[in-house]
Order: structure tokens, then sequence, then C-alpha cells
């Protein structure tokens, strides 16, 4: 059957399930190309819901049998699921269908990754497996047995029974069917255990393929720093004998939290020091951290509707980033979450694809797993901290899990808990979920007579479907430095909650500097009018480490502007600022490497056009370059002597230390190539012992136009490991100068190893060139057509992957009027394709509309 019609579902239309799931059992008997799903489920009546006829959602799925209380029956089948008449009272339903794992493209339902049998079911692919009541609010027991000639034969919960050709799980904990997961394959464990603070031992295992078994130590190590952290954090024990991990190589997204057995996109487990980064390193210790912790708050308590997704994601994304920060630096931690959340979420905020923390409505949902749920969600969670302190959030989060444990819950849920443990009014708190857009706040001062006074004005621009935007409530953390350098007024958080509102601070001896938005305690654009020395001023001496790195990132992007606007030279008060900052042996490496990253190139577009000007790629590009030529020359006796004190020595440790020194000798290796052509990075590619070196080494040799041979042997050596091979590709499109990009990417999609099937490779190929800003946004639309080329090609494959790709557009109204024409034929291009799929036909039409 083909897709039944895009229909916008609302949330002011959610109603309770007419019948709820008592108990669920499901026998798969698994063949490649007709695999068989039995399923035995117990209904009975929702006492809370006015009616309602029998409705299971299924698609793609061939109906052998169905029947009630052992009579068979005839439902009528749609292409959405089928309706069946049925008791009054509780009632059995079963039924038999048959799937086509091995055809399944698509990555969603029970779907094969190389011979392997693997499930991916949040949002809504179970519907994909067999018929069901697939919605969140949904909860039950399952029971599950496997039958087939894989040797190993997993899924969620504990194991209670296995035999030659078949494998039996039960999980006793309800759960809605998104949850549901099923492995099986060839497969080899790294196994472990670990003991609850109840004294219970849980037996832990990182499930692989042969041959990767070297690779799965970090991942292992991280699941049980993650459960250690977790019950002295938030007081959570795991609550299964068992815990598993799976490493997939074909998978839409970077891991998926199934109760008991967890799926991973194989690149979110798979590491050794010669094959990852410290970058990737990182990653995995963060998503296995973000998985583990989903047991309680995604699981344990799960979400109504996907209208409340944010509850989960933004939630467990804040704890994720608590996590990280704990183990490695907080300082750091803030400055690479706001990085990314202005890389991201600003833009997403500021286009056509702007919506809620929590959506209204939607055509499918899988468009809606956005920055904005996960990353402003967090934010989010990260205000509401800071307005009720730590001890009131802990409060509150004890009430939560307590109250809600087994629930599917809301927004309003996650508030009340917070009401009742601190007893603040959150109303106007809650229109953080409501409200999309990302809030102006600017700022007026004045001093008299030895009182400081800041007046704040919030504004929210329109976004489609929202007009009118109401105040919001800020917490704005403000300390205030005297103008030696001394701090007079340590952090203070002052809460806004009208669209003006001023703040005084009395008993001061001279007007103070101040310090706005210390930790980026509110996801907002600060607008105000600091002069180049004021900035200066706070990167030499704020005492708050965010904002000494904003300081610095805003002189930065105003000397960019400058060039790209009139061709002014680089600003002589950042490249000193950087240098004193990089001299000063008491900011740990990490963060100084951090004072050298500039503001991407699609903020300076973004600064450009939120003050009424045309971004030029070209141009951007140009100022950039020049920028890092003239901190090379700035740099020039300083940058050797940092690269060999940060040279690290002994056995390679991916952990905060040992990774902030690689990160800052990395980043003096590219101001000395700058300078020597490259001879210091083909001395470190040839020494290398680790991935972190090597592929640094290859970044700069390729910028500098050189590496062919080192390009060529990495290539010969690592041509058989995927993962690696993604490195291959990605770095060639990421090095090459705005002119060859494009032909690049288009050579390397021709390449034997390019498959549009893999999510990975699709990514390290056609992401890459959508992440090249000037290649990307070429002038002749190059970069625009050849994506589209693939989105094409990707949609009836893997909508998923090709819809969230198409977000690479959704800044094309910024750019001149070639540029826009370019980019509009793309799109329209795309929304042309006969067939295209309920994902990308959503995407591209909001990005026309």
């Amino acid at each position: 059957m083909k897709d039944a019609a895009p229909q916008t579902v609302h949330l002011s239309d959610y109603a309770p399930p007419a019948f709820l799931v008592e108990e669920v059992h499901l026998t798969f008997r698994l063949a490649p190309r007709a695999t068989r799903v039995l399923s035995r489920i117990r209904f009975r009546p929702n006492p809370d819901a006015a009616g309602g006829a029998f409705f299971l959602h299924g698609e793609e799925l061939t109906l052998i049998r169905a029947a009630i209380d052992g009579a068979e029956v005839t439902p009528e089948l749609t292409a959405a699921g089928l309706t069946c008449a049925v008791p009054d009272g509780p009632f059995t339903w079963e039924a038999e269908v048959e799937i086509a794992p091995e055809a399944n493209t698509a990555l969603e339902g029970l779907y094969m990754s190389r011979g392997m049998y693997c499930t991916q079911c949040e949002a809504e692919g179970f519907r994909k497996i067999t018929y069901y009541p697939d919605r969140p609010d949904v909860m039950a027991p399952f029971t599950v047995r496997i039958e087939g000639e894989a040797p190993v034969m997993l899924s969620n919960g504990n194991p209670v029974g296995v035999g030659e050709g078949w494998a039996e799980w039960h999980d006793p904990w309800p759960k809605p069917a998104y949850l549901f997961a099923l492995v099986a394959g060839d497969l080899v464990a790294e196994r472990g255990s670990f003991v609850t603070r109840s004294g219970r031992t849980v037996d832990l295992a990182v499930w692989v393929r042969p041959g990767d078994e070297g690779k799965c130590a970090w991942a292992m190590e991280a699941l049980r720093t993650s459960m250690r952290w977790d019950e002295e954090r938030y007081g959570r024990e795991y609550d299964l004998d068992v815990f598993n991990i799976v490493a997939v190589d074909d998978f839409n997204m970077g891991a998926m939290e199934n109760k008991g057995l967890n799926i991973f996109n194989s690149a979110a487990v798979l590491a050794s020091p010669e094959t990852a980064t410290d970058a990737n390193f990182e990653r995995i210790e963060s998503i296995i951290a973000h998985e583990y912790f989903h047991n309680w708050t995604g699981n344990r308590i799960t979400c109504r509707d996907w209208f409340q997704l944010c509850l989960k994601e933004g939630l467990t994304v804040f704890r994720d980033q608590e996590f990280t920060a704990d183990l490695r630096s907080a300082a750091v931690k803030r400055i690479e979450d706001v990085r990314m959340l202005r890389a991201r979420q600003f833009p997403e905020d500021q286009g056509p694809l702007a919506h809620p923390v929590r959506p209204e409505s939607y055509q499918e949902i899988n468009n809606f797993y956005t920055a904005t749920v996960y990353e402003k969600g967090a934010e989010v969670i990260g205000m509401l901290k800071r307005l009720v302190g730590d001890d009131g959030y802990a409060k509150a989060l004890d009430l939560y899990f307590d109250r809600h444990d087994g629930q599917a819950c809301t927004i309003e849920d996650w508030l009340k808990v917070f009401e009742d443990a601190t007893g603040r009014d959150l109303s106007q708190f809650k229109l953080w979920y409501e409200q999309a857009g990302t809030p102006r706040l600017s700022v007026e001062e004045s001093f008299e007579d030895g009182t400081y006074t800041l007046t704040f004005t919030q504004h929210t621009p329109p976004t489609p479907g929202q007009e009118e935007k109401k105040p919001l409530v800020l917490p704005i953390a403000v300390g205030l430095l005297s103008p030696n350098g001394d701090e007079v007024v340590p952090t203070r958080v002052l809460e806004m909650t009208e669209a003006r509102q001023s703040f005084t601070f009395e008993g001061l001896a001279s007007k103070p500097v101040p310090s706005i938005l210390r930790g980026f305690s509110a996801p907002v654009v600060l607008e105000r009018a600091a002069d180049r020395d004021e900035r200066a001023f706070l990167m030499a001496h704020d005492t708050d480490p965010f904002n000494k790195w904003e300081a610095g990132r805003a002189l930065a992007r105003e000397s960019l502007i400058a060039t790209v606007r009139t061709g002014a030279a680089p600003d002589a008060a950042w490249l000193e600022g950087v240098a004193a900052i990089l001299r000063d042996e008491s900011f740990e490496p990490a963060f100084r490497a951090q004072m050298l990253a500039l503001p991407t190139q699609s903020e300076l577009a973004q600064a450009l056009a939120d003050r009424g000007e045309t971004p030029d790629p070209d141009a951007i590009w140009g100022a950039v370059e020049g920028l890092k030529e003239a901190l090379a020359l700035h740099l020039a006796d300083l940058a050797p002597a940092l690269y060999d004190a940060m040279r690290v020595t002994g056995p390679y440790i991916p952990d905060a230390e040992q990774s902030g020194k690689r990160a800052l000798a990395n980043a003096m290796l590219g101001l000395i190539t700058r300078r020597d052509g490259g001879a210091l990075a083909a001395r470190q590619y040839a020494e290398a012992d680790n991935m972190t070196l090597t592929l640094a080494a290859l970044a700069c040799l390729l910028r500098a136009g050189k590496g062919g041979p080192e390009l060529a042997a990495f290539h010969e050596r690592w041509q058989d490991d995927r993962l690696v091979m993604d490195k291959w590709f990605g770095l060639q499109i990421m090095e090459a100068t705005p002119e060859a990009a494009v032909e690049t990417a288009r050579r390397l999609t021709g390449h034997p190893a390019f498959d549009m099937k893999n999510p990975n490779r699709f990514r390290a190929v056609l992401g890459a060139l959508a992440g090249h800003h000037a290649g990307f946004h070429r002038a002749d639309g190059a970069g625009y057509a050849l994506l589209a080329d693939w989105l094409i090609r990707l949609d009836p494959v893997n909508p998923q992957t090709a819809a969230r790709m198409m977000t690479a557009f959704q800044t094309w109204r910024r750019y001149d009027a070639g540029r826009q024409a370019h980019a509009r034929a793309a799109l329209e291009r795309i929304a042309a394709t006969p067939g295209l799929s309920r994902d990308g036909a959503e995407m591209v039409g909001r990005m026309l509309a």
C-alpha cells in the first residue's frame, strides 16, 4: 500500500487511547525476505476515554491471519492500519504478519544491516513490524521469542530462555512500542558488570561484529561511569539484570534508548586510539551517557504524545551536558554547547523551520527531532534550574520521579512538580515551551551617585504562524568589574519578566564594566553596543570563563565583519588578547584552544543579515582566511614553543587533560602550517601514533594544497574500516577551497566506497558539502544543485535522512537574488519529485512557504 496522504496532527486534538494494553507477546520467525511476526496482545477498554473504535497502526505489512479470543476475524485494512469490531470488555488480539527486513532501506522498523537484523522504532517504526496502537501513551510489559539461525538474538529486558535456534526475553517494565528493540546476528561481546548502590550486580555487554572487539572498551567504561554518575547525582539506580548495547553500521541517528537494549550507530561505540579522535571518544562518552540516562528520563517516565518530545530529550540532553561538564571541563563544555546552539538552533529559530520547543502541529514527527527540541529544550531546563536553584531543582526531580514513575507525561506535569516543590508560579515560564524564535535582549546603562542601573528590553521576532510574542522569563546572570579589573559585584541572576525592566546596583565607587549573560544564562541574542576597548577589557579581566571567551569572539566577529565590509585589517586588540591568554598557563589547554576558534562563516552571514546587509559567502571566506593568516604571523614565535609544550608523551588516554593538550597543539600546528608550508604537519603525520594527531596533520596538509601522498596512504591503510573512511571522505571536502568543494564532493560520490544507503557515508560527503559555507553557497548554484540531486535519489530509499539533510537550505533567503534563485530552483525541483515522501514534502514545503 502507498503512504497515507499527509495529514496535520494537532496537539489540541489529543484524546486518550480508546483501548489500553495489559501485556504483549511477540514471536519473530526471522528470514531476510519473509519474516513472520506473531502477536498476542491483551487489550481492555480505557475507562478514561470517551469510547472510540478499535484501531491498530500498521504500515507495509502483509496480514496473514487475525483472531480475537481465538476466533478468526477479518479486519478492515487501510494504508495506515486496521479497524475491527471487538468485545465490550477485555479481549486477546492475535495476528500474524509478514515483513521483508532485507528490503527495508528506510532503516525504520525491522531491517537488516550487513546481514544483521535490527530495529529502530522511534518515533513510529513499530507499526512497520506488526499491528499495534503505536503511540507513546500505550504502555505494557513485553515478552519476546526470537526464532532463527543467528548465533545471538537479543531483545528488551531480561533473558528468560535460550535454546538451539531460539531465545526469549521479558521486559517487566511497561513501555510504549517505540522502545521495542530486537537484534539478531553474528556478534561478539565485550562483557562487564556493575554493582548498584543497593548491591545488585548488573551484567553489561557491548555487542559488536567479529573483528571490532578491540574498539569497545571505552564504551564499556563510559557505561559504568554513567551508571555511577546517575546514582550519585540523581539517585537513579538501574532496574534490570542486564544492560546491552549493540553497534549497528546502518543507523539513521546516533543511538536509541530502547529499554535494556540500546542500539547505537557504530560511530557512537567503536573507538581505538588508531581509529578515533579525541572528539570521537568524548562523543561516545556523551552518547552512551545520554542513552543510559533515558532509562529514567524517557523510559520509566515517557512522553504522553510526540508533542512532548522535549520532555524526554531536552531533559536528557541537559543531564548528559552536566555529566560531561563534571567529567571534563565545565567552562569548555558550556562554550561547546553554546557554539552548537548558535550554529544549529539559532538558524532554525530564525528561518522557515522555526517551531516551539513543544510544537503545536506536525505532519511527520520524524521532522521534529530538531535542535530546537534537543538543544533549546536543554537550555530551557538549565534556565529552570537557575531560577529555582540547585536545591529546588533536586527536590523537584525527586518529586518528578516519585510522582510519575511508569507514566506517560506532559510538559504540564513537568512544570507542576517544580511548582509543588518550590512554590513558584511557572505559568509565564511555560511560554518557553510555547513560543518559537530566539529572543533579542537589548541593554541600556546609567551611573549616578554610586548607583548603576541596567535596563533590559526583550523582543522576540515573528516566526511562521506566530506574529505576536509575549515577554518571557529571562534569568540574566550579571557580574560587575571595576575599571582596574577587580570584580566588585559577583555573579547575580536577575530575573526579567517584563518587556522592559531595570535593575540597580548601589554603593559603587565608580562606573563598573558589566559582564552580562554570564555562562550564557538564557538562549538569547544580546544586543549591546559595547565598544572595542570594553570587549578587550573583558577578554583580559572577566572572571567568568564563558564571557571571557564571548568577549574575544565578539572582537573577532566585528573584525571579520569590518574586513568583509571595507577590507579593514585584523583587529590588533584581538590578536594580542589571544596571545596573552595562550601564554597564561593558569588557563587549561582546552580553554586556550577554544579562544582560537573563530565564529563560523554561517554565523557571520547571519550577523550581517541581522544588520540588514546581504552576506557574500566568498567575502566571508576571504575575511576568515585573512584573520587566520594574521594570527599565524602574530603568533609566529609563540606557536612553535606552545606546540612543543603541549606534546603528550606516554600511552594515549582520551581524558580531559591529554585531549586538551592535543587540541591546543593541533591548533598551533594549523597556524605553523601557514608559515612553513606543511613541513611540521608532514612530520607529525609520519610520526603520529593516534588518529587525533594523524587527522589534524592531514587536514593541515590538505589546507596547504599538499597531502596527496598522505591522503593516498591513509586510504590504503584504512579502506576496510568504514568509520575511518568516513573521515577520509569528509576531510577532503571540508578542507577544499570554495571553488573546489562541489567538484570534490561530486568526485567522491563516484568513489566505489560511496554508499548512499549508509547514513554515515552519505553525511560524510553531502553533509560535509552542506557544512562548507562558501562551497555550498557557490554563486552559480552548483552546491544547491548537487545536494538536490542526491536528496531526490535518497528520498525513496531513506526519507528520514533525506529530510534531515534538507535543512541545509533553511537559510537560503538571506543571500543575494542570484543565490536565492538557484536555491529556490533546487527546492522546487525536490518538491516536484513524483512520490516524494511525507518527510521530504513537509520539509521542502515549509522552506518554500
